[in-house]
């Protein structure tokens, strides 16, 4: 992992631990600064805002370590705190997260522990702020995105957008259906330096083959019988703009061929035409299906696949993200409730954790429709089990393998509703789960739910 600029804060007044530790993670900070109090502390943190400050408990002066927890995470929460406690004081540690640590290392330290922690909070840190960043971006410019989600999944795509955005790449969209594929293409318009003009959606598989040409190229008067008058096609109505073609694969032979010259010629001739206009166009497309087989059975051109997939981002299916599922759910919620003048409603604990195990074969389309309709149907701010369409509750996602990957499927989703219900307070989960905040803590880390 890159430094990318880290700078992590170390406060102990042992001058060992600090020159320790500042030397064992030199090559995971760009750079380490130290304290030996945590008014000293404190003062370091509000010149730099450190990304990852790493505290003992015990400090002289009149703040401690957990005091320095509680203000640094009262006005920076993004910043990760890592306490230093001694062996057997797990309270002090329980105590120290309560307010707001991201985790704790005991004494004596081992520093590939030590090292380890600081490297998962960075990686968390890195994503957090990457997706932050995104979303500014495309509230700058004006978009109101439901590209939502913490998941590595999520970040991943978000990363590749905001990559492929600055450049006039053609990019191939992949995804199921109702997983966001036409969002993430407008996301990439939005934040490309062609977002003040055209974006143009053209659905492949919704239009015949003989209107296809027409509609992507435009025909003449006269053309054909019912032409008219003039048409301007889609290619140049997205001109110095983007065009985006759904359903890509639902695409005719004899159109796929016109497709792969403009592609190539960058200039178009509209039907019953005989003149080229050049056109200046990003070309951004999306497909549900498998390109090899359809290569394979020759339904689809090889030499077009190769145009059309300069750069390809996957956008994942719901049940490949579920972390994000309780984002999504109280994103929908407030969405449909404001839309609808309506109170502000909560998922139960039990509904959650069955919208988390549900397979979503519609994915987040399926979702948001079922929020609507929960948000229009339900008439109390609570959204219990028995109110979910039954087929969430009936059918629920189908998990393969052994038997211990059922329970810790089973196990993950639990915490992530309990989590979600308690608004991520861990105290507060524990207790709703009937477990030590020590072993939810374990559990979160075991299955990536920080």
């Amino acid at each position: 992992m890159g430094t990318d600029g880290l700078k992590i804060l170390v406060v102990d007044d042992e001058p060992n631990i600090c020159t320790g530790l500042s030397k064992g993670l030199k090559s995971e900070a760009e750079r380490i600064d130290v304290a030996s109090s945590g008014e000293e502390g404190l003062e370091r943190f509000s010149q730099l805002r450190h990304d990852i400050v790493i505290t003992d408990v015990r400090l002289p002066g009149e703040i401690d370590g957990l005091d320095l927890v509680r203000q640094i995470h009262e006005t920076h929460p993004e910043t990760h705190i890592i306490v230093i406690t001694a062996y057997g004081t797990v309270e002090t540690a329980v105590e120290a997260m309560r307010r707001g640590a991201y985790d704790f290392v005991t004494k004596p330290i081992d520093l590939n522990v030590i090292r380890h922690q600081v490297q998962q909070a960075a990686e968390h840190h890195r994503l957090v702020t990457e997706n932050h960043r995104l979303r500014d971006q495309l509230a700058e410019v004006g978009t109101i995105s439901e590209i939502v989600g913490n998941c590595k999944a999520t970040h991943d795509v978000l990363r590749q957008v905001r990559q492929v955005a600055q450049t006039d790449a053609t990019v191939l969209i992949l995804g199921e259906s109702g997983t966001g594929k036409e969002l993430t293409a407008r996301a990439i318009h939005q934040l490309s330096p062609r977002h003040d003009k055209p974006f143009v959606t053209v659905n492949m598989g919704a239009l015949p083959d003989s209107l296809l040409e027409s509609e992507l190229f435009g025909h003449e008067k006269g053309a054909f019988t019912d032409a008219i008058r003039q048409k301007i096609g889609s290619f140049e109505a997205a001109h110095e703009g983007t065009i985006f073609l759904d359903e890509v694969t639902e695409t005719s032979p004899k159109s796929q061929v016109e497709l792969l010259r403009v592609l190539e010629a960058r200039e178009i001739r509209r039907v019953g035409g005989d003149k080229t206009i050049p056109i200046d166009v990003r070309v951004v497309s999306a497909t549900n299906k498998d390109f090899d087989d359809l290569i394979r059975d020759g339904e689809f051109r090889e030499d077009l696949y190769y145009r059309l997939n300069v750069i390809p981002i996957r956008v994942p299916a719901l049940r490949e993200r579920r972390e994000d599922i309780p984002l999504l759910v109280e994103h929908f919620l407030n969405h449909f409730c404001k839309r609808y003048g309506r109170e502000p409603k909560r998922m139960a604990v039990e509904a959650m954790n069955a919208l988390i195990s549900f397979g979503w074969p519609g994915n987040v389309r399926q979702l948001r429709n079922f929020m609507e309709r929960l948000v229009v149907t339900v008439p109390t701010d609570v959204v219990h089990l028995a109110d979910l369409p039954a087929e969430t509750i009936s059918s629920p996602s189908a998990v393969c393998g052994s038997l211990s990957t059922a329970v810790e499927e089973a196990e993950r989703n639990a915490i992530l509703a309990a989590l979600a219900s308690c608004n991520y307070h861990r105290e507060k989960t524990a207790k709703l789960l009937n477990i030590s905040i020590r072993s939810l803590h374990y559990k979160m880390n075991r299955y990536g739910l920080h």
